[in-house]
């Protein structure tokens, strides 16, 4: 299943409260739903585990159920380049099931997280029979493209504040991310983590954003208060 020997090892049934917390399948009929929940399978993925690794077959079609993972590719030189942050809620990696291609990315647990994983012919099979769940997908790809357009562009971005803005506007995409809601629970060192910088230096951005109002810092995570501030950098530390 999952692509982490050790999450393979921990496979298991979800839960109740863990399918409810698998978005697409509202979209589904109750005999399509019948048919579907069988087949699904959550891994129980440790810090560092990959769950995709590049060049990697794509035999599912991953969600985070709870936890946190990051979406990375790899360059000759040794960089690394963050594309995205994935946060309960999230299902990935659609446009590389569609073609039944390896995989391109790596994929890795940054705490520990429930990763769901739906069969790559169960996915095709949805798409021939569901309605829904094909307006689902295409939403998914038509957001996941700007996610990774905005992710370039805040790769290029030199001020720090202004990257850390635009990646938690990423994380705080209400389709892509349906799970998070108006509080993201993520520590300073996970933020750290998926931009690129410092933790002291993700802490000084945080503050400017929450001195604009764009957030505000709670115990153990983030609340938005302004997305559309944090998506087009518009407060004055910009």
């Amino acid at each position: 299943m999952l692509q982490d020997t050790g999450i393979l090892q921990r496979r298991r049934a979800p839960t109740r409260d863990e399918l409810s917390n698998i978005p697409w399948l509202s979209a589904l009929q109750d005999g399509q739903r019948d048919r579907i929940v069988p087949l699904l399978v959550v891994g129980d993925a440790r810090p560092g585990d990959y769950v995709c690794r590049t060049g990697r077959p794509s035999t599912y079609w991953f969600g985070v159920v709870d936890g946190l993972l990051k979406m990375t590719t790899d360059h000759e030189d040794g960089r690394q380049t963050t594309l995205a942050g994935l946060p309960p809620g999230g299902w990935f990696g659609e446009g590389t099931a569609l073609k039944r291609e390896p995989y391109r990315y790596n994929v890795q647990a940054i705490r520990k997280s429930v990763v769901a994983g739906l069969p790559i012919d169960t996915f095709h099979w949805l798409l021939d029979h569901s309605i829904g769940f094909n307006r689902f997908v295409m939403m998914q790809l038509n957001e996941r493209l700007g996610q990774f357009i905005a992710a370039r562009e805040a790769d290029r971005l030199t001020n720090p504040d202004q990257r850390v803005a635009r990646s938690l506007a990423a994380l705080f995409n209400p389709w892509l991310y349906p799970g998070v809601g108006e509080v993201l629970r993520i520590t300073q060192q996970e933020l750290a983590n998926l931009v690129g910088l410092s933790r002291q230096r993700v802490n000084e951005a945080l503050a400017v954003l929450q001195r604009e109002k764009a957030i505000q810092v709670e115990y153990g995570g983030l609340r938005v208060l302004n997305l559309d501030a944090l998506r087009h950098n518009s407060f004055n530390g910009a």
